[in-house]
């Protein structure tokens, strides 16, 4: 299925987009200088393969620190990729364990952070939990500058499409619609710094264990996240996630987050409890 862009078009047009404060429980956190959410590139855990399945399915996964989900690492020749898109919806968290500690989960689209390391950009979703609290905020990022919030409201079951484009190396956009309440969110970015431009490397749909300064915040349990409509672009046209490279999260030997390709476009993150 292709990502069509109508609405988002024109309401990119009449409508601007700006960072806003976090809410809730995230906003209590930040303003005590506990959290500010970073994402990270895909920390691959020495390119470990997965020993389940076949030998076949074993050699087209790796395990990653921190990212599970579908990364296209070869753009066609000639051409970088310029825009990623999909659909999914915001995940409902479940608190892993009895101890009240903050956790959280992310799903997002981006270009490159994984054999490009230089700079990502990206835009996706956060849940957090903690003590029964559940909170949800939509952001954009362009790595390595930290994320900053879209002010829309989410609630778990919302369905969103999400979207970044590149211009140029230096400039580009992000875009959070929430199909669910009708509204839609954007904001053009550039590169933080002359070293951190886009090298249109990598397409990426991924649910990420990410970064509040510089430890990793305990990965929630997320249920399923499905990617639907994922797809890049580039100049010689459009590409799903067929030949791109499967990464499950897995940390202290444990897989907690594996991928389940079901199409060209569509793909499904689900915990492991």
């Amino acid at each position: 299925m292709k990502f069509t862009t109508a609405s988002l078009a024109t309401t990119m047009l009449a409508t601007g987009a700006f960072a806003a404060p976090r809410s809730g429980l995230v906003e209590r956190l930040q303003a005590r200088g506990v959290l500010s959410r970073q994402s990270m590139p895909s920390e691959r855990n020495n390119g470990i393969l997965l020993k389940e399945g076949s030998d076949s399915e074993a050699a087209s996964v790796q395990y990653s620190k921190n990212w599970a989900g579908v990364v296209l690492e070869q753009p066609p020749p000639s051409a970088t990729y310029t825009a990623v898109s999909a659909t999914f919806t915001v995940p409902d968290p479940t608190a892993t364990d009895n101890s009240g500690n903050m956790q959280a989960a992310s799903a997002w689209v981006g270009i490159d952070g994984d054999s490009y390391t230089k700079a990502i950009l990206q835009t996706g979703v956060d849940a957090y939990i903690q003590n029964g609290d559940k909170t949800y905020d939509a952001w954009y990022e362009w790595y390595p500058n930290a994320a900053e919030n879209f002010a829309i409201g989410l609630t778990a079951g919302d369905v969103i499409v999400a979207k970044v484009e590149s211009f140029s190396p230096s400039e580009g956009v992000a875009i959070i619609e929430n199909q669910s309440s009708g509204k839609t969110v954007t904001k053009t970015l550039s590169a933080p710094s002359s070293s951190a431009t886009l090298g249109g490397q990598n397409a990426e749909w991924i649910v990420e264990d990410f970064n509040s300064g510089s430890s990793m915040v305990p990965l929630v349990n997320f249920g399923d996240v499905t990617f639907t409509g994922a797809q890049a672009e580039a100049a010689s046209g459009s590409y799903g996630v067929h030949g791109g490279q499967v990464l499950d999260i897995q940390q202290n030997g444990k897989v907690l987050a594996k991928v389940d390709i079901e199409s060209d476009t569509q793909f499904t993150v689900s915990y492991q409890s």
